[in-house]
């Protein structure tokens, strides 16, 4: 039976979600994402590899998993930005662009935000439900709001304008992790090119 780290299981968990993360983050840095596979994390990790299948049965699970994980902090505040009905939805989707953009400078959510990082966001948006389904479920109940207060111009298709902002917030995050003094710069762009495709 392997050796428990720290005072609880609970705690031993968390240890080695945190390696897990660590290991991927370090290993998507250096390598393509399809080149990855569960025997070089558990490796990069320090831990066996069938130890590894207690937390995932596979790679794309694993990485769902370890992103849920680390976009908890951006989905919490993003959620209470969107219930924020007192102020305009323009502020609340400028705030939502500066929290989304914020959290794409986590170590932990980097990769997935890096140029040729396509088959991992790939994998991720296979998933059913996750973090960045329910960003996007947000923003567009954001934009709804904004139509109906008369705020934002009548749109055909809510989803797929969302998705297509979705585009430029990618291309914000890609560009932030190129050039991290870029950021405020960049969050300026960002905010002005999606609220200019929503605006009356």
């Amino acid at each position: 039976m392997p050796r428990i780290r720290g005072g609880s299981l609970e705690e031993h968990h968390e240890l080695v979600w945190a390696d897990l993360a660590d290991a991927t983050r370090r290993l998507l840095i250096e390598r393509d994402y399809d080149s990855i596979n569960l025997g070089h994390i558990a490796a990069e990790a320090g831990i066996a590899r069938n130890t590894l299948y207690n937390y995932a049965p596979d790679k794309a699970a694993l990485v769902q998993a370890l992103t849920e994980r680390a976009s908890r902090p951006m989905l919490e505040q993003v959620t209470a930005i969107a219930a924020r009905t007192a102020e305009s939805a323009a502020d609340r989707l400028r705030a939502i662009v500066e929290a989304v953009l914020e959290a794409s400078t986590d170590q932990a959510l980097q990769p997935m935000f890096r140029p040729g990082a396509g088959p991992l966001i790939d994998e991720l948006a296979k998933a059913p439900v996750g973090p960045f389904h329910a960003v996007v479920a947000e923003v567009e109940n954001v934009v709804r709001d904004g139509i109906a207060r008369e705020e934002f111009r009548q749109v055909d298709d809510v989803p797929l304008t969302v998705e297509l902002l979705s585009g430029a917030m990618r291309a914000a995050a890609e560009r932030i992790g190129r050039d991290p003094a870029a950021f405020a710069a960049t969050v300026r762009s960002a905010q002005e090119v999606i609220l200019a495709s929503v605006a009356r």
